[in-house]
């Protein structure tokens, strides 16, 4: 039996059990795409849900934390941060063989090119500022009235997360990337000095892990359904959030988490990265920004870091996903575009 297949009969046993209003029996569909926590859709007589587990097989310390993510969007629940009902965490691995944790099936249209061909020009600028907005009321979201105070560790954020990502990255490393460990050795050097700001941060913010309101785009307006995929969330720095989106639209077009390098935005009606940091900063009543080539260097690390983990797992045969080798061969050019951001603020 595949390890990434379930065993519909037991779940569905389970689930029954477990989940109050629940009907089985169920069947169960994996959802194409996504590196990290295999992803599936189950349907069920009571209607369809998701299931998120961590992935089969030998795993980082930390990595894979779906526990986290079940914690997270329970205590949103109740905010203005848009997330999925959840239903039940089982932690009992000899269910389906790995931790796993049950969430409402929300309908919505989901992008994966951020150029986003799809829609017209209204709509682009609409959907570019619905995610300024809710990546600000994240930011803004009052971590101790909704239980998540200790979430992560106050201060020193950045410290922090290089140490970790260097830490994974050489664990899982396959290959010496010099670009990669030059980014290694300039980030702890180039740290700025804490600034105090801490807020929930979402680690993975990007277009394809929201699902936007079907049919909303009519009225000329966007509105996010659900935002997904807080496996990496935590108490840190907001900028870390911001940084990042703005890192993933950086990047060149292609098949692979594209970007949009080099593409007109003004003909298409996506703001430029300086008026989208310009209107997060009038959402949070921020009057500039600091060091922004060092949140950028630090989020292309990150994320290349990610997919070195993502190459691993595939290597030793655990990955979720066939295209997590097409992934991982971004490693490199991630590197490349943080020495890039690197040289040129050198040259200032």
């Amino acid at each position: 039996m595949d390890p990434l297949e379930l065993d519909d009969a037991t779940l569905g046993a389970y689930l029954n059990d477990s989940i109050p209003e629940f009907i089985g029996p169920v069947t169960s569909e994996k959802f194409s795409g996504g590196q990290s926590n295999p992803t599936y859709l189950l349907s069920a007589g009571s209607g369809k849900y998701v299931l998120r587990r961590k992935p089969p097989g030998q795993l980082l310390k930390s990595a894979h934390a779906v526990e986290r993510e079940f914690r997270v969007m329970q205590a949103l629940s109740a905010s203005a941060v848009p997330v999925p009902q959840t239903f039940h965490l089982c932690r009992d691995e000899s269910i389906i063989g790995s931790v796993f944790f049950v969430m409402e099936y929300v309908r919505g249209e989901i992008f994966w090119d951020p150029a986003l061909p799809e829609l017209s020009k209204p709509q682009r600028h609409a959907t570019y500022l619905e995610m300024c907005r809710v990546l600000a009321a994240l930011h803004q979201v009052d971590t101790d009235a909704v239980s998540l105070g200790g979430f992560g560790k106050p201060g020193n954020y950045f410290a922090r997360q290089i140490n970790r990502w260097t830490q994974q990255y050489f664990a899982s490393q396959t290959d010496k990337i010099d670009e990669m460990e030059s980014v290694i050795e300039w980030l702890p050097a180039n740290l700025p000095a804490d600034d105090g700001r801490v807020a929930l941060v979402h680690g993975d913010y990007r277009l394809d892990n929201m699902i936007f309101s079907s049919g909303i785009f009519k009225s000329g307006k966007a509105e996010i359904a659900a935002l997904l995929d807080w496996e990496l969330s935590t108490l840190g720095h907001p900028l870390a959030d911001l940084a990042y989106q703005c890192m993933q639209l950086r990047m060149n077009p292609g098949r692979h988490l594209s970007g949009l390098n080099g593409i007109d935005r003004t003909t298409l009606g996506i703001p430029s990265e300086q008026e989208y940091v310009a209107r997060y900063c009038e959402h949070r009543g921020l009057e500039h920004i600091d060091n922004w080539p060092f949140y950028l260097v630090f989020s292309f690390f990150r994320f290349a870091a990610i997919l070195q983990g993502v190459k691993k797992r595939a290597l030793d045969g655990n990955a979720s996903s066939a295209a997590a080798l097409e992934y991982a061969k971004l490693i490199r050019p991630l590197a490349e575009k943080a020495l890039a951001v690197i040289r040129k603020e050198s040259d200032n």
